[in-house]
């Protein structure tokens, strides 16, 4: 889906405060770009046709091997790249993502491609699960990712999201250990830096052997490259959701009777207008608020009164619930 997703401010005039992304709120990127600044060569040259040294990285840091880590333009290069490799019958539990369903349509299924060993009760489908999950942000106990894992013949899991939360979610270390489950990763997201397009891949090697016969030469850009190794030499630079901020954020918009929020484990939540549509209010709230808000009705299973909203801070969050009510009361008359 090229279009409908957040952070299209581009759309729009002097967006000052942007809810539509998930990305958490970052102080600053200076280091990065101080760091990625002196290194001008590296844009006069192709970067690796394969991102082998960061995959060596990513592998010393989690304490697996490099053939178990696959580095991708992005985690959607990542699910897409899954989805051309493994075509099998998809299992997508909604609401969630919708570039899964985009990357399997566009890879139809063939009797071919899946060369894992399906034996016992496994079922010959693929099970898409994003954990922490996008838009409702709720974590799936690992007990019922066990046992999806037994039941599927692959398990993906997309864990973009999986330093938004403290809840438990499953370790590359841990998921590398059985060849029925693949991990999406996202630098892009840990650091706050999306529109480098960093992510990665975890998982058995009998697994990522395969992934890699679809490989694109290039497909990581130098300086993406450059930047995921500097960022995993420096964790405090890493996002960190104020999670309590969200939980405030979420009482207040209840309190206004005008909103209903879902529980969430992460700094984003789904939210549900009572007697108005999320695109009434999206445009209301970047027209006349310069306030951009994620209008969800085109996440299969939400209505068009859902929208999603990620923290920022409290300042900006107190403004928000201010023109929300605004327009309520306008509308309302």
């Amino acid at each position: 889906m090229i279009e409908g997703h957040g952070d299209d401010k581009y759309r729009y005039k002097d967006i000052r405060s942007d809810f539509s992304s998930n990305i958490c709120v970052h102080d600053s990127h200076q280091a990065l770009m101080t760091h990625l600044a002196s290194h001008p060569e590296l844009i006069g040259h192709y970067p690796e046709p394969e991102a082998w040294s960061l995959e060596a990285v990513i592998a010393e840091r989690h304490r697996i091997s490099p053939e178990q880590v696959i580095v991708t333009n992005g985690a959607t290069e990542a699910i897409y790249l899954i989805a051309q490799t493994f075509g099998m019958h998809p299992v997508i539990p909604t609401p969630t993502f919708s570039e899964y369903e985009d990357a399997c349509n566009m890879y139809p299924r063939s009797a071919t491609a899946l060369d894992i060993q399906t034996g016992g009760k496994r079922n010959g489908s693929m099970l898409w699960l994003c954990n922490p999950n996008n838009p409702t942000g709720k974590v799936y106990d690992q007990n019922h990712i066990d046992r999806m894992m037994e039941k599927y013949s692959l398990v993906v899991l997309d864990q973009s999201y999986e330093d938004y939360t403290v809840e438990h979610v499953m370790s590359p270390q841990w998921g590398c250990r059985t060849p029925y489950s693949l991990q999406i990763h996202s630098t892009a997201k840990t650091y706050g830096i999306p529109g480098l397009r960093l992510g990665y891949i975890t998982g058995h090697e009998s697994l990522t052997r395969q992934l890699r016969r679809h490989i694109h030469p290039w497909s990581v850009s130098s300086l993406a490259i450059e930047a995921g190794k500097f960022l995993l030499q420096h964790d405090e630079l890493m996002c960190r959701p104020d999670l309590k901020e969200a939980r405030r954020l979420q009482d207040l918009l209840q309190q206004s009777g005008h909103i209903t929020t879902s529980p969430s484990d992460t700094n984003f939540f789904l939210c549900k207008m009572q007697h108005h549509t999320a695109a009434e209010l999206k445009d209301f709230l970047a027209q006349e608020h310069h306030i951009l808000i994620r209008d969800a009705s085109n996440f299969k299973g939400l209505t068009t009164r859902h929208f999603r909203i990620a923290s920022q801070t409290p300042h900006e969050n107190d403004a928000l619930v201010s023109a929300i009510n605004l327009f309520v009361k306008q509308k309302n008359g």
